[in-house]
């Protein structure tokens, strides 16, 4: 289903989103925004991307000043053609991994011949579990995947 989204000469600027317990005001390039009421929310690891939550009606219209302020800028900064400088993320293979691929020389060449994007999928996801035994839990759930081919997003 379409979300409402204001875009300028085909470039996505804001975007209106409902959820269960709110909705969002995501501004794409929202990390170049100044954010003074300090509004603006980062969801994930998403680098130029930031959301404002709003859980009623009434918090939208007592906001209704900063909002626009807000909007104004983000369309000012795409006018100015100012975009958020990409910083590549690093994620690390987790010890268990490391493990996994010195007693399982089959798994570490099918985990290898995935694509690059395919892999860091999988690291992020392995490396986001805090826990030693969730870790290792994910890498062998994910292994029937990994053999077939498929990326994080492709296994259901």
């Amino acid at each position: 289903m379409g979300k409402a989204c204001y875009t300028m000469d085909g470039r996505n600027v804001v975007i209106i989103q409902g959820f269960k317990e709110y909705c969002a005001l995501g501004f794409f390039q929202g990390a170049l925004l100044k954010d003074p009421k300090k509004l603006l929310v980062q969801l994930g690891q998403v680098q130029a991307g930031r959301v404002m939550k709003f859980a009623s009606a009434k918090e939208i219209a007592t906001r209704a000043a900063a909002i626009k302020a807000y909007v104004r800028e983000a369309v000012a900064a795409e006018k100015a053609g100012m975009k958020v400088e990409a910083k590549p993320r690093r994620v690390s293979r987790a010890e268990e991994l490391k493990e996994k691929f010195r007693n399982d020389t089959r798994f570490k060449r099918a985990f290898e011949a995935l694509t690059p994007g395919r892999q860091r999928g999988y690291l992020f996801h392995f490396a986001g579990a805090k826990q030693s035994g969730t870790r290792a839990a994910r890498i062998k759930k994910a292994m029937p995947a990994i053999f077939e081919g498929r990326g994080f997003l492709e296994r259901r």
